[in-house]
């Protein structure tokens, strides 16, 4: 017997400033589910205070005490919330726990066309918004500036409401375009895209060698050599001493913005699921997580060189969640941000808005953009290379491009 459709997830929003949100879900468990509650939770831009997870291995119990705006649908999160938890009807068959091979069909990708008479600073990040507003997932962008000043820019999408392909959902689109870019529009066009996205996931073809080398290292680094490094070490430890059937592992780092969804991540990724977890941060912004977990078998994970591996990769997930560089490309400046992909196919939410945002804070305009899927040390990466309008300089450094980028993405102020 499973619980009502409206007790599964339940929104207690604050009734006060400065006070948080609890968002409480109570549904079948399967592996990987937190991981895909903490992204749907990062999709809407909220932050994780503390969380508190239990399950039977059959049935599960998660509290998530968030940081909301002003401007937050809570009713389409509890929506999107809902669709990632198994079904709640019967705990008799255990449909849910399906190979990522066995996932459904991907939605179809949609090619948003449109002409803008001039660039400004900002015109990205503006459209970039709109989209994410209205739910639609960007895949890949083309922009490209023309001699006379015109910008065309090609955004291959996803609807998280599959409705695109519908008249009116095309128009509500284009009318939300026409109202951020105002008379720089010169014509706007949605058509499915087909044949002309095979390219989609694949990206340029090169990549500087240096940002290759650094950036995608898998080994933790002595120093600082770009990425993201925290200020202070993460720490992991391992017991199996304090339960009789899982294995304990203790965090203690630095918070920064999506980190339960790193560790979440990582640990669908291995397979592991969590029986019980707790994390905590406090206003200094030091975060202590403690996870009592088991191997896809049942059992204790006992073997060193798992443990190790295991504590390893958390290191590095936490050290380095998405990896940056500011690089010369002839004589002009490129940003490169590159984050893992989850073996399930899916990139980091909200990192194209991120990146937009700081550039227009920073007031720096981009010149065009690439997003790209790449292979590399047997890993698949999501690698967003922007191109900088320097004209006739950029108005701030290189390192101030790379710091403000960066403390964006990361949630820092």
């Amino acid at each position: 017997m499973g619980v009502p459709h409206e007790d599964v997830v339940v929104i207690s929003q604050a009734e006060k400033p400065g006070e948080l949100t609890v968002i409480t879900v109570n549904c079948p468990d399967k592996t990987g589910l937190g991981c895909d509650l903490c992204r749907v939770i990062l999709l809407f831009g909220l932050s994780i205070c503390r969380e508190d997870a239990q399950t039977d291995g059959k049935w599960c119990y998660l509290v998530f005490w968030v940081v909301g705006k002003p401007n937050t649908r809570w009713n389409l999160l509890k929506m999107r919330l809902l669709e990632v938890c198994p079904s709640y009807f019967s705990t008799s068959e255990f449909d849910y726990y399906k190979p990522e091979n066995q996932q459904p069909k991907p939605p179809d990708v949609f090619l948003l066309k449109f002409w803008c008479s001039y660039d400004r600073e900002g015109l990205l990040h503006d459209v970039t918004e709109v989209l994410w507003e209205l739910e639609l997932t960007i895949k890949r962008v083309k922009v490209s500036t023309a001699p006379d000043g015109r910008v065309l820019d090609l955004f291959f999408i996803t609807d998280n409401r599959e409705l695109l392909h519908t008249k009116m959902r095309q128009e509500e689109t284009i009318h939300h375009l026409k109202n951020v870019l105002g008379k720089a529009l010169i014509s706007c066009e949605i058509e499915l895209a087909g044949a002309k996205v095979t390219a989609c996931s694949q990206g340029s073809s090169f990549l500087p060698p240096a940002f290759t080398e650094d950036m995608f290292n898998l080994e933790l680094p002595n120093k600082h050599r770009g990425g993201f490094l925290a200020p202070n070490p993460v720490s992991v430890t391992v017991d199996n001493t304090l339960s009789p059937s899982h294995t304990l592992i203790q965090i203690l780092c630095n918070d920064h913005k999506g980190l339960i969804y790193d560790i979440m991540r990582t640990l669908k990724d291995y397979h592991i699921q969590i029986s019980y977890g707790r994390f905590f941060a406090n206003r200094k912004g030091n975060c202590e997580v403690d996870l009592f977990l088991m191997q896809a078998d049942g059992k204790k994970i006992v073997d060193p060189n798992k443990q190790n591996a295991l504590c390893s990769r958390l290191r590095m997930e936490l050290l380095r969640p998405v990896r940056l560089a500011v690089v010369s490309r002839g004589p002009d400046t490129e940003l490169l941000v590159a984050n893992p992909v989850e073996l399930s196919g899916r990139g980091r939410p909200l990192v194209f808005h991120d990146i937009t945002l700081a550039l227009k804070t920073l007031n720096t305009c981009i010149f065009s953009v690439e997003i790209g899927r790449h292979m590399i040390h047997d890993r698949e990466w999501e690698v967003y290379r922007i191109l900088l309008d320097e004209g006739d300089d950029l108005p701030v450094s290189r390192n101030k491009i790379e710091e403000g980028v960066r403390k964006v993405l990361m949630g820092w102020d």
